[in-house]
């Protein structure tokens, strides 16, 4: 089971009309505060895409921008609680949060809580931690406050070349088919959505489903088990599709 998030969406149309578009349940993760954040939150859910908010969070650097609404060291629980409100008004339909940037705050445990509470309490079904840091504590603080929760494994296009995203795809199979499930996220680089495009619908060729993000958080509840090479329909497929680790 595989499931792929396209978050950073809400600033360009175009981007978000052809993220929406996308073979099969592709989750659609959009930035609270952006020009086209609502409009598209409504044509990824008519497009039968499930609906995320990217929540913004404070980076590592002081150089990077998370963008408005975002939650930061600093600020009291109150304000936490307001900017998560505000951030679920702006995009409609969202049923699960992830964090934007967030390799600061996901390490602090007591603001960790705050978020995790505020999601409850605005009827969030599950949170994903984008896993921007080593020591992000995101993952853990979630479950123990009742959300389900899950972390990324693979990053398409942290380098948005195509040879790159071709090989993070190939390692988005192995992983999936060690270990049965696997979470990637993607942006809406045009190099990214191309490389979807052609290689979505060859998924169930290698004996992989495409999944909601909700769906693979149940299946991993069900204690999944990595499926032998001779449960996949065609025995050639599944070799090719399980290089060695390296």
């Amino acid at each position: 089971y595989v499931a792929i998030i396209i978050d950073d969406l809400g600033n360009h149309d175009g981007a978000g009309r052809r993220a929406a578009a996308l073979p099969g349940p592709v989750t659609c993760s959009i930035l609270p505060h952006t020009p086209h954040a609502a409009r598209l939150a409504g044509e990824c859910y008519h497009s039968g895409k499930e609906v995320m908010l990217h929540l913004p969070m404070q980076p590592g650097r002081a150089s990077e921008r998370p963008g408005p609404g975002s939650l930061v060291q600093g600020q009291a629980r109150l304000q936490v609680t307001r900017r998560v409100q505000r951030g679920f008004a702006d995009v409609p339909f969202a049923t699960g949060v992830n964090n934007h940037m967030g390799s600061h705050l996901t390490r602090h445990l007591a603001y960790m809580h705050w978020v995790m509470e505020s999601l409850r309490e605005e009827g969030a079904r599950y949170f994903v931690d984008s896993y921007t840091s080593p020591t992000s504590v995101a993952l853990e603080v979630a479950r123990v406050n009742g959300l389900p929760a899950i972390r990324r494994d693979v990053f398409l296009d942290h380098r948005p070349e195509r040879a790159h995203i071709r090989g993070q795809l190939q390692t988005l199979r192995t992983v999936a088919l060690r270990q049965g499930a696997a979470l990637a996220i993607g942006h809406p680089h045009a190099t990214t959505l191309s490389e979807l495009e052609r290689a979505l619908p060859e998924l169930a060729a290698d004996g992989i489903m495409l999944v909601t993000v909700s769906a693979l958080i149940r299946h991993q509840h069900e204690d999944l088990h990595p499926w032998p090479a001779s449960s996949y329909p065609s025995p050639t497929a599944s070799r090719k599709s399980r290089p060695s680790p390296s």
